[in-house]
């Protein structure tokens, strides 16, 4: 920009007589968004570079994480409400936002092995194997193991709310709900199931989902979920694979922070469907 074009914007701004410049006694940006903790939570082990990029991609994520949790629970509660509009809007956002979380790990694949390397010790057996924002969105879309609530006995208020997602219906429980109140016919038991135990799969779920994608027109708003809940399984498949991908592209195929087995871990949960009909009825329609 010149000379010229400054001065010109500068006076541009001088117009602006509304602007609030005096904040002593009124709220700011930075106080509603509480910026000054937010800001200040980059808490560097090491002197390393790169570690305040490790640290903000993974803080980022738990953000984003946040909001996916808060959009999918407003969702479980709408389709359990039979209000589908409000719960397709709620679920779209979940996309979008993974969209983000996936472009992600491009910007965390900027970090070489050497470079992490440099840090890495300094993690001791901190991982985001140990994320609990992620636990809560496998529950909520219906994978749930329970070993995994081990981990977090250290932080009891954490647990409880492990404990508490972990018992209550998945969004794939509430939508086979929602196929049963169409009148279509679903299996008695899978209505009043355990729904802590991971959902493996049911013929009167296959035949019910065939069922709406061979009449569209009639069961509109179930195809339109249907079509939703495999939008969100992609992508998270997508944020598994690029998380793999980037894992074997900086540390190969060491052992997680975690414990874990790193990259052969992280290949076996791309195995796992979370709404299996959704996938096999696109082989039987014809």
């Amino acid at each position: 920009m010149d000379k010229r074009s400054i001065s010109d914007l500068q006076h541009k701004l001088k117009d602006e007589k509304g602007i609030h410049t005096d904040f002593r006694e009124d709220m700011t940006y930075s106080d509603y968004l509480s910026l000054d903790p937010l800001l200040n939570s980059q808490n560097r082990l090491s002197d390393h570079h790169d570690e305040m990029l490790f640290i903000i991609i993974h803080q980022v994520s738990e953000l984003w994480m946040k909001l996916i949790i808060h959009e999918m629970r407003g969702a479980i509660q709408a389709i359990e409400k039979g209000e589908m509009q409000p719960a397709f809007k709620m679920l779209a956002r979940v996309s979008k936002i993974q969209v983000q979380i996936i472009q992600a790990w491009d910007v965390l694949a900027t970090m070489t092995p050497a470079e992490y390397l440099q840090f890495r010790d300094d993690l001791g057996k901190a991982s985001g194997f140990q994320s609990y924002q992620y636990r809560l969105i496998e529950f909520a879309l219906g994978y749930k193991t329970p070993y995994i609530l081990k981990i977090y006995e250290k932080e009891p208020h954490i647990l409880e709310v492990l404990k508490e997602a972990y018992n209550a219906p998945s969004i794939y429980d509430v939508a086979i709900q929602a196929l049963a109140k169409a009148g279509l016919p679903i299996t008695e038991a899978l209505l009043n199931r355990d729904f802590s135990v991971v959902y493996s799969g049911d013929d009167s779920v296959a035949a019910a989902w065939k069922t709406v994608y061979e009449n569209i027109d009639t069961y509109w708003d179930l195809y339109q979920l249907g079509e939703k809940l495999v939008d969100i399984e992609d992508s998270l498949q997508q944020w598994r694979f690029r998380h793999m991908k980037t894992v074997e592209r900086i540390i190969g195929f060491k052992v997680g922070t975690g414990g874990s087995s790193g990259v052969n871990y992280l290949r076996k949960v791309l195995d796992h469907r979370f709404f299996p009909e959704l996938w096999d009825l696109r082989t039987v329609l014809s």
